[in-house]
């Protein structure tokens, strides 16, 4: 079983527990589709780990509940002010929640740690934009929040759950439904996506939450593959596929710009005489890939693959042409 599907389940059982009061193990067994010894192993695990669990009997039946202040003990962590401000700041980062289940709750909490501030000291907090921002990336999805799709999303992923997706594709420039099994939702690149295994093509694929069209919960479950962490490791975007080694030179006025930054763990830079950079990536070659060298414009030149330098020239090339077309006619009117 992955590795994954032990947390979520235990995740699960937590809500369960705290949204019910008290459950059987019966209960959380028929509720995660195991059974009730593994219930109790997971019981036992989340008990080890300071959860505060416990068990009573009533009518002869016994019953799990959870202490619902289980984080009471917060009041005596001692946060410093400046712990605290620094917590409080960071709502800013975590807007890319924002349509999410999981943004009423952020907002709760954030609205909790508030109390704990003077509201001379909120007033302070609240004017830290002007010195220090986090900005999003450019391109973010402007879409209307998807709350509703997350949470099916959510709990298709938690119960393994297949569900049927119509989707509007990009490459096809049409709508598709699909039979869709899911298996995470990440965040990035100012989107939200989800990647899961599509049975029709027998391979696991990636899809913007905000390009599905239609989202329904079926009752058939599945059995998730094993799915590495970062699942899009050899991406700069949220592809998936082999790495290649990527040799690229950059100029000697970005030189410095491309080397005082991390673009992928794999990178390796070399300076040449004349002041230009030489950078090697093991990566997908992949629209991200080529999307990312052609933001460089001519500061950038690809090495190697051939296949990637011809791909590179030849959208340079069609830029060309539009701007040659579009100086012509302003020339003429």
């Amino acid at each position: 079983m992955p590795r994954n599907a032990e947390v979520i389940r235990q995740w699960t059982i937590l809500k369960e527990l705290e949204a019910s009061r008290r459950v059987t193990i019966d209960d959380l067994a028929k509720l995660t589709g195991v059974t009730t010894r593994t219930i109790r192993r997971d019981l036992d695990a989340l008990q080890e780990a300071g959860f505060p669990l416990f068990d009573e009997t009533h009518d002869g039946k016994k019953y799990w509940t959870l202490e619902q202040k289980a984080f009471r003990r917060l009041d005596d962590t001692a946060f410093t002010l400046a712990e605290l401000s620094a917590l409080y700041f960071s709502r800013t980062l975590v807007e890319c929640l924002s349509g999410t289940p999981f943004e009423r709750d952020v907002r709760s909490a954030f609205d909790k740690l508030a109390t704990a501030l003077t509201p001379g000291m909120r007033q302070f907090l609240d004017r830290m934009p002007l010195v220090m921002q986090a900005k999003a990336d450019p391109g973010a999805q402007a879409v209307t929040p998807r709350t509703k799709e997350v949470a099916q999303l959510l709990e298709a992923t938690m119960h393994h759950r297949r569900v049927t997706m119509r989707y509007y594709s990009f490459s096809s420039n049409r709508e598709k439904t699909y039979a869709f099994e899911p298996y995470r939702l990440v965040f990035a690149q100012g989107g939200l996506y989800v990647i899961g295994f599509v049975p029709e093509y027998n391979e696991l694929r990636t899809f913007a939450v905000d390009r599905v069209a239609q989202l329904s919960l079926t009752e058939d479950r599945f059995e998730p593959l094993e799915l590495p962490e970062d699942a899009f490791a050899h991406s700069l975007g949220v592809n998936q596929g082999a790495p290649e080694r990527i040799e690229l030179r950059f100029a000697p006025t970005i030189a410095r710009y491309v080397r005082e930054r991390i673009w992928h763990p794999s990178q390796q830079a070399t300076d040449d005489p004349d002041g230009s950079l030489r950078l090697t990536l093991d990566v997908c070659n992949d629209w991200a890939l080529k999307s990312w060298v052609l933001g460089f414009g001519g500061l950038a030149t690809v090495i190697s693959p051939p296949s990637l330098a011809a791909e590179i020239t030849a959208e340079l090339d069609a830029a060309r042409g539009n701007y040659s077309q579009e100086i012509t006619r302003s020339g003429d009117s």
